[in-house]
C-alpha cells in the first residue's frame, strides 16, 4: 500500500489505538503443524498483503498465512524496496494448508473474491507492479487448477482479466515481522487503511454478495 496511507494516515490514529491485538479465531503465523502430517503451500498476490491474510485465516484447514514478496529476481528484498517499486516483486500472502481439510480450488475461489481481477498493475488505491494480482503456482497441478479458475472468471465477466499465473520458484521472501498479522496487531489502523483504500466497496461492486469469499 502507499507509504502515505500505511504510515501517514495510519499515524493519525496512534493516540486512539488500543493496546493488545485483535482476535480472529484462526491460526496465525508459525502454527503450521497439520493433524494429518501433510501440508501444502499456496501463494497469492492480491495487492496489500495485510488485506489478504484475514480471508485465509478464517478458513478451516488453513494452518498459517505469511505476508511476503514473490515474483522478482532480487534476493532478500525489503519492504521499502518493494513498496517503492525498486524490485520485480509483488506483495503476496503465502498460505500453509492441510489439503485433507481444504482444497486448493477453495483457496482459489477465495482469492478471486478478494481482488479486482480487471486492475492492471494495481489493486484498489495501491498502484504499481508491486500491487499486481497474480497466482504463484507451486506445481503443475496448481497451474492447471489456476488456469481453470481464471477461465471460469473470464467467462463470467466481459472485461479482460489482468491476473497473472506464474511459477513461484524460489522467489518468495517473508516480509518483516511487523507486517505479519497486522490486522490483528493493529485493528484500528488496519480498518482505517482498508476503508480509506475503498477495498470493500470495490469488491462489492464486482462480486456482490460473494465479495470476500
Amino acid at each position: 500500500m502507499t507509504t502515505f496511507l500505511r504510515t501517514g494516515l495510519a499515524s493519525l490514529l496512534v493516540s486512539i489505538v488500543l493496546g493488545g491485538s485483535g482476535s480472529v479465531g484462526a491460526q496465525t503465523n508459525g502454527d503450521a503443524a497439520s493433524a494429518s502430517g501433510e501440508t501444502a503451500l499456496a501463494t497469492f498476490a492480491g495487492g496489500c498483503f495485510w488485506c489478504m491474510e484475514p480471508p485465509y485465516d478464517r478458513i478451516d484447514g488453513v494452518l498459517s498465512t505469511t505476508s511476503g514478496y514473490a515474483g522478482g529476481p532480487e534476493r532478500d528484498p525489503t519492504y521499502e524496496q518493494v513498496a517503492g517499486g525498486q524490485t520485480g516483486h509483488a506483495e503476496v500472502v503465502q498460505v500453509v494448508y492441510d489439503p485433507a481439510r481444504v482444497s486448493y480450488g477453495e483457496l482459489l475461489r477465495v482469492f478471486w473474491r478478494n481482488i479486482d481481477p480487471f486492475a492492471v498493475d494495481r489493486q484498489f488505491c495501491d498502484s504499481g507492479r508491486q500491487y499486481r494480482s497474480a497466482i504463484y503456482v507451486h506445481d503443475e497441478a496448481q497451474r492447471a487448477a489456476a488456469e481453470a479458475s481464471l477461465h471460469e472468471v473470464a467467462e463470467r465477466f466481459d472485461d479482460p482479466i489482468a491476473t497473472r499465473i506464474e511459477p513461484v520458484g524460489d522467489s518468495f521472501y517473508p516480509a518483516e515481522q511487523y507486517h505479519q498479522d497486522y490486522y490483528q496487531k493493529n485493528p484500528l489502523r488496519y480498518r482505517f487503511y482498508r476503508t480509506t483504500c475503498g477495498r470493500d466497496r470495490r469488491l462489492g461492486e464486482i462480486w456482490g454478495d460473494e465479495a470476500g469469499g
